[in-house]
C-alpha cells in the first residue's frame, strides 16, 4: 500500500510539472496605468510592473488602462484601454529551433513591434483576430479590434 501512494505522488507530481512545463515565461510588464489584469488558469490577478507573462494568460486592460510588455526574444506589445489579447503560445529556445510566437487579439488596440522570433523564424509568429490572422515578416503595426459594442 506504501507502494502505491509513492508511485501516484509520483504520477501527480509528474504530471503537475508537465502543466507547469507548458506555461513558459513569455513576457515581462515594463509599463502599467490604470486598471490592468492578467487572467491566468481562470484567476484574475492584478497587473504590476515587471510581472512575469505566460503562454496561455489573458491580458486585460479597463476603461482608464494601458499596458506594455516587453517579450523574450524583445517583441514589443502595448495595449490601449478596453484591449483583451490572450498570448496563446510562446516558444523562445534558438538553440533547439523552438521559436514561435501566436497571439490572439479579442477586442480594443495594440502596437506591435517584433523581435528576434520574427526574424529568425517569420512563418512562426502570428497575430489572431477575430476576423483576420497577421503573418509577422518583421514589421510594426497597430491594430483596433471592435468589440461589438458591448460596455464595460
Amino acid at each position: 500500500m506504501r507502494y502505491f501512494f509513492g508511485v501516484l505522488c509520483l504520477i501527480l507530481c509528474l504530471g503537475t510539472n508537465a502543466v507547469a512545463a507548458s506555461n513558459e515565461e513569455a513576457a515581462i510588464v515594463k509599463n502599467c496605468s490604470g486598471t490592468a489584469f492578467i487572467v491566468r488558469q481562470q484567476r484574475t490577478l492584478t497587473v504590476k510592473k515587471s510581472e512575469r507573462i505566460y503562454s496561455g494568460d489573458l491580458l486585460r486592460t479597463g476603461r482608464d488602462g494601458t499596458l506594455g510588455i516587453i517579450f523574450k526574444d524583445n517583441t514589443i506589445l502595448s495595449l490601449g484601454p478596453r484591449s483583451e489579447l490572450l498570448i496563446e503560445e510562446f516558444h523562445f529556445d534558438p538553440s533547439r529551433g523552438k521559436l514561435s510566437i501566436v497571439t490572439r487579439m479579442l477586442k480594443g488596440t495594440a502596437a506591435y513591434v517584433s523581435g528576434v522570433i520574427a526574424r529568425l523564424s517569420p512563418q512562426s509568429v502570428r497575430f489572431e483576430t477575430p476576423s483576420a490572422t497577421i503573418g509577422i515578416r518583421g514589421t510594426k503595426f497597430l491594430v483596433k479590434v471592435e468589440d461589438g459594442g458591448e460596455e464595460e
